[in-house]
């Protein structure tokens, strides 16, 4: 699995939706001059343009808790890094958002 930076691509379940926003909480590590993403960088975020509209749902507007995707051994400032294999809630009866694009193809891990 690749760790996530700061130009990491995540979308909602309904494909449309882009994660934006992203504010790096920790600037010690980076690929390629991006930062890494940790614990919680990418909850509470913003998602636009998610194409589910009323009556058939509620479009993904903010990103929830994150399911599964921490590193369960690498962390930065006591925070696990995010990972390509990240799923999380959002604001709206949907399935989870995830990864599109790690932001970098150079760090990998196992767990």
């Amino acid at each position: 699995m690749l760790w996530l930076t700061e130009d990491a691509n995540l979308i909602c379940a309904h494909q449309t939706g882009s994660v934006t926003g992203f504010s790096p909480s920790q600037i010690w590590v980076t690929v390629s001059n991006r930062r890494v993403l940790i614990d919680p960088d990418t909850v509470g975020r913003s998602i636009a343009a998610c194409n589910m509209v009323p009556p058939l749902g509620k479009p993904c507007t903010k990103t929830m808790a994150v399911i599964t995707g921490y590193s369960g051994l690498i962390k930065i400032d006591g925070k696990a890094v995010c990972m390509s294999n990240l799923t999380g809630m959002v604001d709206a009866p949907a399935p989870p958002y995830s990864v599109r694009t790690p932001g970098q193809q150079l760090v990998v891990t196992d767990t």
